[in-house]
């Protein structure tokens, strides 16, 4: 019989879930998972969840103290609900499960690297060797110096919101375990900024990702490549070989239910034979290559606060949630107060601009794949209405 694509491609590149969704990985079963606050907010919403949740608020309550600001619960609430997701997603994976520092702490080396520390306290505490967990932060320089003290701590690393090969060597040279580099969201760029569709081929996300891979093999680094935030199946196929690739579960069962032959494009071999020039990155040729490089900046800064805003959402969420837990009647209508933070400019319908969140979780919400997501579509994602009084 013959194999599909993602047969063929688990033989040769790590496949990676990219949702929070434990049933999705269950139907999947990659051998690495990943996780962050858009992905988490849409999963915590479901009902199969809501025992994680409502046990993961009672608790950081309790320990972050009868007076403590409600600030200082949801912050540590965040915190444990990202482990528990992926305590329950490593039951399932014989792999890693990557987890995010608060997006807001992307340029404060110090503070993520206190976080870090504290979420692999949090995984060990419950029994999970670190060796089985990424801390996700965003490539900044900050980020990557802090990824930098972690590594030597022994704390693996998923540098994410990586757009430029300025990026991807200096967390090479840090010698971070492993990056992510956004395939899509450089297409998106492009195809605004020229007005142009490209093939896969010629797609820019999946040619910057063989520029990246191609000269961590030519030079020797051992960090390993993630392709990431994908918009088509041709993007992927594209960087078949790509050491991982984590992937949206709509794309995971398109390539599951499509029989095709898969080359190999991307192999070591080929890479070392390359004429490229080795270059190195100081904090100063840092910030000039990224300064010159309009769509990594664009890109950084977008996923940055897109990171950000999911977070606040499902802060705001949980905060309701702890009001009910704590007697208060209240009714929540989750999708719709979800809905109005993106929707920016107020049109009724959100853009994957405006989204900013996780790719994954727009393109689960667009149902019919219109590049928009409507209230309805939001509902019927993320459950019509999240009612706390009736739960």
């Amino acid at each position: 019989m013959a194999k599909n694509l993602l047969e063929q491609l688990r033989d040769i590149t790590v496949v990676v879930a990219d949702t929070g969704d434990i049933q999705a990985i269950e139907t999947f079963k990659p051998r690495d998972a990943t996780t962050n606050p858009s992905l988490i907010t849409a999963a915590a919403q479901m009902p199969q969840y809501q025992e994680i949740v409502d046990e993961t608020l009672k608790q950081a309550k309790v320990d972050a103290g009868a007076d403590a600001p409600n600030e200082t619960i949801l912050t540590l609430a965040f915190d444990r609900l990202a482990v528990a997701f992926g305590l329950r997603i490593l039951k399932i994976i014989p792999g890693r499960v990557s987890t995010e520092v608060d997006a807001r702490l992307s340029y404060d080396t110090e503070a993520t690297i206190a976080k870090g520390r504290a979420l692999i306290a949090q995984y060990e505490a419950a029994g999970v060797s670190r060796d089985r967990v990424l801390i996700k932060i965003a490539s900044t320089w900050d980020g990557i110096k802090a990824a930098e003290v972690l590594e030597k701590e022994g704390i693996h690393c998923n540098l994410t919101l990586l757009f430029g090969i300025h990026q991807a060597i200096a967390c090479a040279e840090a010698g971070i375990t492993l990056i992510s580099p956004f395939v899509g969201r450089i297409l998106d760029w492009y195809k605004a900024d020229t007005g142009k569709d490209y093939a896969p081929t010629e797609d820019p996300g999946v040619l910057s990702v063989t520029k990246i891979y191609d000269y961590y093999k030519k030079f020797g680094y051992k960090t390993e490549v993630m392709g990431a935030s994908f918009r088509n199946v041709g993007e992927i196929t594209e960087l078949a070989g790509c050491d991982l690739l984590t992937i949206s579960p709509a794309l995971l069962k398109e390539l599951q239910t499509t029989e095709a032959d898969l080359p190999r494009k991307l192999d070591p071999a080929k890479a070392a034979s390359l004429e490229l020039e080795k270059l190195a990155i100081d904090k100063a040729t840092f910030d000039q290559l990224h300064a010159d490089d309009p769509m990594a900046t664009q890109k950084l800064d977008e996923g940055i606060t897109g990171f950000t805003k999911a977070l606040v959402a499902l802060e705001k969420l949980l905060e309701k949630r702890l009001s009910f837990l704590e007697g208060e009647t209240i009714v929540l209508h989750a999708a719709e107060d979800i809905f109005h933070t993106y929707d920016l400019d107020g049109d009724g319908f959100i853009t994957r601009e405006e989204w900013l969140g996780t790719d994954a979780v727009f393109d689960a919400l667009d149902i019919n794949h219109d590049g928009k997501i409507t209230p309805a579509e939001m509902g019927a994602g993320l459950g019509a209405a999240f009612h706390l009084a009736e739960v």
